[in-house]
């Protein structure tokens, strides 16, 4: 009669190795499987003095944070002459960062939040320069009292969001 005891990490009287393999489930690159598909939708806040940048999923809406070791404060640029496409265009390019590093996938979309001072245009030019398409801009004084304006612009952001076919 064969007994098998336990003793310590590994099985007395059996004298094979257990194989283990591991799989990949997921896509190499991270991304969809169609690369024309749409990328996620985020919701930018360049209404205060730093940018929040988040996400929402069925209108739950959650600021996304840098990874540890990789934290970044997005100031903005302060509204004047020299604050061209060039500083907004640095910063909506570390916004989508922050949020395909916080997703692990493509950002393609964004609603953005102004504050009353910035020129809609150039913040537009660039985002698209930035690889965002700007699904709507929103000024921060049109948003509800109270309302977190990176959260309501991420669930505006799913709502607006092109829709795989």
């Amino acid at each position: 009669m064969n007994r098998f005891t336990f003793n310590g990490p590994h099985l007395a009287g059996r004298n094979q190795r257990v194989g283990v393999k591991l799989f990949q489930i997921e896509e190499p690159e991270g991304g969809p499987a169609d690369p024309s598909a749409p990328g996620a939708a985020i919701g930018i806040d360049a209404g205060g003095a730093e940018v929040e940048v988040a996400f929402s999923v069925g209108g739950n809406a959650v600021i996304l944070g840098d990874r540890e070791g990789f934290e970044r404060a997005l100031s903005v640029p302060v509204p004047n002459a020299a604050s061209g496409e060039a500083q907004w265009q640095h910063l909506f390019e570390a916004a989508r960062i922050r949020a395909e590093r916080a997703l692990a996938r493509p950002v393609s979309h964004a609603v953005v939040v102004l504050g009353a001072s910035a020129a809609a245009d150039l913040l537009r030019e660039a985002a698209e320069a930035a690889g965002l398409t700007v699904l709507q801009l929103i000024r921060k004084a049109d948003l509800p009292a109270g309302a977190n304006a990176a959260l309501t612009a991420a669930i505006f952001a799913e709502d607006l969001a092109p829709r795989l076919e």
